[in-house]
């Protein structure tokens, strides 16, 4: 795998998915569960940042707000970061996940290759995994099944 090429057109991905879509759309609930498109971009831009703190700690290291609360949370970390966007707007939090992605593409054309498959890199997440194995699950993946439930979100209101 490039780690590199999976983030770029993960991101790639999740633009085409909102492309167009009126910002006034992306208030309306029920998307994923309860959660409305922003709530989704939130999300990820949550995620975007905890990659910010993992590709850190390859390299100079340093505090992992993000990785912390995502480690020790599960499902409350989702509630809490989508909470913590919700006095954004659409726009706002559009530019805090492109920002984040930003970051992300930035630190990681510094991480070396070498370190991208090294296997048990991330203990938490499991020995038999290595940094690459995460991006395409945890990143790729994830995005592309939240761009599905917009894609269908449009499907239904036909826009």
């Amino acid at each position: 795998m490039h780690a590199r090429d999976i983030l770029k057109y993960g991101h790639l991905t999740v633009l085409r998915g909102l492309n167009g879509l009126p910002m006034d759309d992306w208030y309306t609930e029920n998307v994923c569960g309860w959660w409305s498109t922003k709530d989704i971009i939130a999300h990820l831009a949550s995620f975007e940042l905890t990659l910010v703190d993992i590709l850190q700690g390859f390299l100079e290291g340093g505090p992992t707000p993000y990785l912390d609360s995502f480690k020790a949370g599960g499902q409350q970390f989702n509630d809490v970061q989508v909470a913590r966007r919700s006095n954004m707007s659409a726009e706002q939090v559009l530019a805090e996940y492109q920002e984040a992605h930003e970051r992300v593409r930035s630190i990681a054309a510094r991480v070396p290759d070498q370190v991208y498959v090294q296997t048990g890199a991330l203990p938490w997440y499991g020995m038999e995994y290595d940094l690459d194995d995460f991006i395409a699950y945890s990143f790729y993946g994830h995005k592309r099944e939240h761009t599905a439930q917009i894609n269908v979100f449009r499907d239904l209101i036909k826009r």
